[in-house]
């Protein structure tokens, strides 16, 4: 992520969040193109990108009568849905739903965290990443792990990602590791560490810190250029773009030109106040 500075001096108040069950939408031929709403899916439990709370704020949107997401992926996805002149829909969206989802209609757009992918690239096509983060490893305080410089150190030792996402494909970079079978989702991935299933696990940065802030017993590793994971790509990090679906591409004309009106200074200062709000726990 492209300033981070800021956020990584962050206290506390950084920490990692939950959420309930997931859904997916209904198949349907609308459009933002065609209605006054741009409907976007993310999975509402990926704090600071996007998670679900039962408080109403100045940046949630509704989810249900009693559930909310917010994050930054909902505060972009809200300026982005203003700058088109529609009404935001954010759709609580399994990780593995999202595409075909998209595929099939029932959502515009997904601002999910999600990372540019040749294979992914030929299902959906992307945006310019609104988003940079360099990769860390988070690892239980009492390891002898707290103090590696490179990922090789990490050769012999059980490390575990998100299934689904480069943080599981990265760990490959790592020479003679013990890829653990991927997480479900990221919670799991945490509470297999904390239960000393996995040594290791992958992560991005604003991820890190706040579930390191939520839980005493953990920390995380980052690496200088050169000592850390390669093939996520040589922009200083892993990205993240929006997605919409193949045909649809007056609609990506339209979120590309929306998206560039963001600055990056604005883009920062949304990722560092998510940080700050996430909720303290998981519910």
């Amino acid at each position: 992520m492209r300033n981070l500075t800021a956020i990584a001096a962050v206290s506390a108040a950084m920490i990692l969040a939950g959420c309930g069950s997931s859904t997916t939408g209904t198949a349907t031929t609308t459009t933002a193109s065609d209605s006054g709403t741009f409907r976007v899916g993310m999975e509402c439990n990926y704090a600071p990108f996007n998670w679900t709370t039962t408080t109403e704020g100045e940046y949630t949107q509704p989810l249900s009568t009693s559930d909310y997401c917010d994050g930054y992926d909902v505060v972009i996805a809200s300026t982005i849905a203003k700058t088109l002149g529609k009404d935001v829909q954010i759709v609580k969206t399994d990780w593995d739903a999202l595409i075909v989802d998209l595929q099939q209609g029932s959502l515009d757009a997904i601002i999910a965290g999600m990372t540019e992918t040749p294979e992914r690239a030929e299902q959906v096509s992307f945006t310019s990443p609104y988003y940079v983060s360099p990769e860390v490893v988070i690892v239980r305080n009492d390891s002898d792990l707290t103090g590696i410089t490179d990922i090789q150190e990490l050769s012999g030792r059980k490390v575990q990602g998100q299934m689904g996402t480069l943080y599981d494909t990265i760990i490959d970079d790592i020479e003679g590791v013990v890829h653990v079978e991927a997480a479900t989702d990221f919670p799991a991935a945490i509470n297999a560490l904390q239960h000393g299933d996995v040594d290791a696990v992958t992560s991005e940065l604003p991820v890190a810190i706040g579930v390191c802030a939520a839980n005493p017993d953990l920390t995380y590793v980052q690496f200088e250029q050169g000592h850390g994971f390669t093939s996520a790509g040589d922009e200083g990090g892993v990205t993240v773009s929006i997605a919409v679906a193949k045909e649809n591409t007056e609609l990506l004309k339209d979120v590309q030109a929306a998206l560039d009106q963001i600055s990056e200074a604005d883009r920062a200062a949304a990722m560092e106040a998510a940080v700050l709000r996430q909720p303290a726990s998981e519910e």
